[in-house]
């Protein structure tokens, strides 16, 4: 195992997983921090399994040749398609994933047997996160729904304006008649729409589970169980394949705070 002294490795297609990094830093303010950002091959939905799973294949081999102590998937399509493969290559370093982590969330709420799901198209044909959620309940409903428009918007940084409100308004009417405990945030863009989301489903009792967040307190307690806490870091990195017009505008915008620098590297 790794020195408890070494970075966490968190990787996505794109900016989104920036949120995960976020979530991180806020649960984990001493942990170091490796991002690497597809951001050449984005976006990976469109993509076949296989091609995705050769991406995150050297993606993993990246992280590893930096020596992360753990490594975080925050790209959907890539817990759904290639964990096997990744924890294969990582061996004895922990991974954890985004979908493992909100559907154990959704899972831990008593009495909950009603869950909603947004997400990208590829995530929600995937079915991932009805079958995560399956095997740790069956008894379980799952109501899912693609809402595809939302990660432009937000790149956009169209967030809480009237488009982002109604869009929101348009894609969770589906959800009116399920009666709903939990809702899934089931993309790592969308807790940029946190604010709205809640103030349409205008219901306390319904808990929305942003998987950011439940990945960080995850990764907390399988470092505190692990005894790899670091007391000592806070370093924040960020490597991406291509560093397209706006990138560090639109990473600082999903970080929450500056970035002092981007590397570009080929993999």
């Amino acid at each position: 195992m790794n020195n408890y002294t070494a970075p966490i490795g968190i990787f996505d297609s794109g900016i989104g997983g920036l949120t995960v990094a976020k979530a991180v830093t806020e649960a984990l303010p001493k942990e170091d921090i490796i991002y690497f950002g597809d951001t050449a091959r984005v976006p990976y939905g469109i993509k076949s399994e296989k091609v995705v799973r050769s991406y995150a294949i050297e993606i993993t081999n990246f992280l590893l040749e930096k020596g992360v102590k753990m490594i975080l998937i925050a790209c959907n399509t890539v817990s759904a398609s290639a964990k096997k493969e990744i924890l294969e290559l990582a061996g004895n370093i922990p991974v954890l994933d985004v979908i493992s982590a909100g559907s154990a969330l959704a899972v831990s709420f008593p009495n909950h047997k009603q869950v909603g799901v947004i997400g990208t198209l590829a995530t929600v044909n995937s079915g991932a996160y009805e079958k995560a959620i399956h095997q740790l309940d069956a008894g379980i409903s799952v109501f899912q729904k693609a809402c595809p428009l939302l990660v432009p918007l937000a790149e956009e940084g169209w967030t809480e304006n009237e488009i982002a409100i109604k869009t929101i308004e348009t894609y969770l009417s589906d959800f009116e008649d399920s009666d709903i405990n939990s809702l899934i945030l089931g993309c790592t863009h969308y807790p940029l729409f946190k604010t709205v989301i809640a103030d349409f489903l205008h219901d306390e009792n319904i808990h929305i589970i942003d998987s950011a967040e439940s990945i960080a307190s995850s990764a907390a307690k399988e470092l505190e169980r692990l005894k790899l806490s670091n007391p000592t870091g806070g370093d924040f990195k960020c490597y991406v394949s291509d560093q397209p017009q706006r990138f560090q505008e639109l990473a600082e915008r999903f970080l929450g705070q500056p970035i002092s620098e981007i590397q570009i590297v080929s993999l």
